[in-house]
């Protein structure tokens, strides 16, 4: 079914007609961002390519590789994701300092196999990776200079990865203030943003009973908190350019270190998202994403936060 406004296209036009320069933004989510692959699958397959990247985390890694090779990413990181192992990765009791529980030697070697240029300025799409200034607590968007020290200092999990110095200042992870950098990517100039958001974070969770050990209080607390800030974030910049959430149809998340997944969530976001696309309809500013009928009785893809205040729905 189809909004008000919308003809029967394909979604690669759909796609193209996006208003430009469109973004695309990948979040955080560790191990989760194999998803990230199934989700540039859909994506590549319907002929997309952005006018630029922007990731934070994780998706600061996947996005650089996306940057490097448009249109044909995909298949390379899913060899990667699909070969990838924990202690390749995080490589726990190797420690480079006592800042970390793991040395980023593991990181940079795999940096180093994607064979991405020295400087972020020669990637052939414009590419921002966000981190965190751990003294001002500022997010910092690193669009120049050095790329290996800029996707360090994204996915610099505090506790977990070394802090890295970059000029002046000490950078971690960007989930830490941005996890899904959508206003990193308004602020770089994008009229449009497609979000390949991951994790049960990027997700409402309803629960049937509330938690009772402290563990389960403790991590139930902490996702309502990430998700408020994520929504917070959509709906702000959706006011004013269209801002597509990609869905990955995951809901049974691995663990953090549990690498052993990464084919199922591969494939699960790509047949998802694929089907989310071809039904897509975009008629200007708004927050498009797969919602339950009932949150969007008008069209199940078309934005719920295009009609006028006060409209019925």
């Amino acid at each position: 079914m189809m909004g008000e406004g919308c003809t029967q296209d394909s979604s690669a036009n759909v796609l193209r007609t996006l208003p430009r320069p469109v973004a695309a933004v990948l979040g955080g989510g560790g191990v989760l961002g194999a998803a990230h692959v199934g989700l540039g699958y859909a994506l590549e397959q319907r002929g997309f390519i952005p006018d630029l990247v922007v990731g934070t985390s994780v998706g600061a890694l996947t996005g650089a590789i996306t940057a490097a090779h448009p249109g044909r990413a995909a298949a390379y990181l899913d060899d990667v994701w699909s070969g990838l192992r924990r202690r390749e990765v995080f490589p726990i009791g190797h420690l480079s300092s006592r800042a970390s529980i793991c040395g980023d030697r593991g990181l940079r070697r795999l940096i180093a196999r994607a064979r991405l240029p020295r400087r972020i300025e020669h990637l052939p799409i414009p590419f921002t990776a966000v981190a965190t200034d751990l003294l001002t607590g500022e997010e910092t968007l690193l669009d120049q200079g050095d790329l290996e020290s800029a996707l360090l200092a994204s996915t610099a999990i505090p506790g977990v990865l070394p802090p890295i110095v970059r000029g002046n200042r000490t950078l971690v992870d960007g989930g830490v203030i941005a996890h899904v950098p959508v206003r990193a990517a308004q602020r770089a100039g994008a009229a449009s943003v497609v979000v390949l958001s991951v994790g049960p974070e990027s997700q409402p969770m309803r629960l049937r009973t509330a938690p009772r050990r402290a563990r389960a209080i403790a991590a139930r607390a902490k996702h309502l908190r990430l998700h408020h800030h994520i929504e917070s974030n959509l709906r702000e910049v959706s006011e004013h350019i269209p801002t597509i959430v990609l869905p990955t149809g995951i809901e049974a998340w691995p663990g953090p270190w549990d690498f052993s997944q990464s084919r199922r969530l591969i494939s699960t976001a790509s047949v998802t998202a694929g089907r989310f696309l071809d039904d897509l309809c975009v008629t200007g500013p708004g927050l498009y994403r797969d919602v339950d009928p009932p949150e969007a009785p008008f069209s199940r893809n078309q934005a719920t936060t295009t009609f006028p205040a006060g409209a019925a729905r």
